[in-house]
């Protein structure tokens, strides 16, 4: 399972009440998390959220725009500072990286782990992070490149068949524990296999992270067995027709017309534009879901 902590869900500027893009994943099977965004003020967010930073595995930066990326260069000397040393991977733009080594140069910044980048463009193949989690990228349209990316835990999971042993006779204790743990049995003058009894369940979770865009379409392959959805809505229908095509965003209309045309059974929508942000707002944007 996937457990989501949004730090930011506000679009282009901070708000008195809302940061800029940022949203922790964790695995709940252990204490692994990744970042996809790291607008301004991101670590700030992560402490109030009391996730660590020694925990953090990998950064996902979706595009180059401020407001996603303006905090990764200080969450990254903080991890140092509290004594990090294992590598993290970082998979984003390649203006990223550049952007990263000036700043360090500049700054005489020098971190006590090492970065893994890897140029978003080479995500778009299943990359595992860890035995339990993968990732994937997938191109969308914006006023510059930007990537949705697929976050995927799978887990398996070995199961007694305890109707079959009762069917047979086999009473509960050591017997249904020793086949728990393969050890093959003796029962009724026959050996009983552990194989023959045990049950693998591989439990699946996918979601989709969207960074900005105006094409909710251009994931629908990828949505085909998501079970979630998290997508920006800067604005409503009508201020999206009012601005016009320029900044390339997306309405909740049309996130939510695309999730209903996929059959996708949860959509979370986020990035919303400051005109948005009061109760007003948020009930003009639910509105149209």
């Amino acid at each position: 399972m996937l457990h989501f902590t949004f730090l930011g869900t506000s679009s282009g500027v901070p708000t008195l009440t809302r940061n800029v893009s940022g949203l922790a994943i964790r695995n709940s099977k252990n204490k692994d998390w990744i970042l996809v965004d790291a607008g301004e003020g991101t670590q700030h967010r992560i402490q109030q959220a009391k996730l660590s930073l020694q925990n953090l595995i990998a950064v996902c930066i979706t595009h180059v725009h401020g407001d996603h990326c303006y905090g990764l260069v200080g969450l990254l000397a903080s991890a140092g500072m509290n004594a990090r040393t294992a590598p993290i991977t970082i998979i984003a733009p390649k203006e990223i990286q550049k952007w990263f080594e000036v700043t360090a140069q500049l700054t005489d910044l020098h971190l006590p782990y090492q970065l893994n980048f890897i140029d978003v463009n080479e995500a778009t193949q299943i990359q595992p992070l860890t035995d339990e989690l993968s990732i994937q990228a997938h191109p969308l349209s914006h006023r510059v490149p930007s990537f949705a990316f697929s976050i995927i835990t799978q887990h398996t999971q070995n199961k007694l068949d305890t109707q079959a042993l009762i069917q047979l006779g086999v009473p509960k204790g050591k017997a249904w524990g020793d086949l728990q743990q393969g050890k093959d049995i003796q029962f009724n003058d026959q050996i009983l296999k552990a194989s023959d009894f045990i049950q693998t369940h591989i439990q699946r979770v996918h979601a989709i992270v969207g960074g900005d865009n105006d094409r909710p379409e251009l994931l629908a392959q990828p949505c085909q067995d998501a079970q979630l959805l998290i997508h920006e809505s800067t604005y409503t229908q009508a201020v999206l027709d009012k601005v016009g095509q320029g900044p390339m965003h997306s309405s909740a209309k049309m996130v939510a017309e695309f999730a209903q045309q996929q059959g996708l059974g949860n959509i979370i929508l986020t990035h919303f534009s400051p005109r948005h942000q009061d109760s007003a707002g948020q009930q003009a944007i639910a509105e149209e879901v």
